[in-house]
């Protein structure tokens, strides 16, 4: 599959504009899977930008519709 990291990167809403997995959204959803955490992107603005990736905090902006 090829990966398209170019157009990932424009659409991409995580504000650690810094990691080097930004853009290719394969390795970031499994680096995060992997600490039992959810990618930046999947949270609202307010959310994400609290940098709790925990799948809690998820579950709190999803009941709370939020996302």
């Amino acid at each position: 599959m090829e990966c398209k990291k170019a157009e990932n990167s424009v659409n991409c809403a995580c504000t650690y504009t810094s990691c080097s997995r930004r853009g290719m959204c394969c390795d970031c959803v499994r680096y995060h899977l992997a600490k039992r955490q959810v990618p930046g992107c999947f949270f609202s603005k307010d959310g994400e930008a609290t940098y709790d990736r925990s799948f809690e905090h998820f579950a709190k902006e999803v009941m709370e519709k939020r996302i």
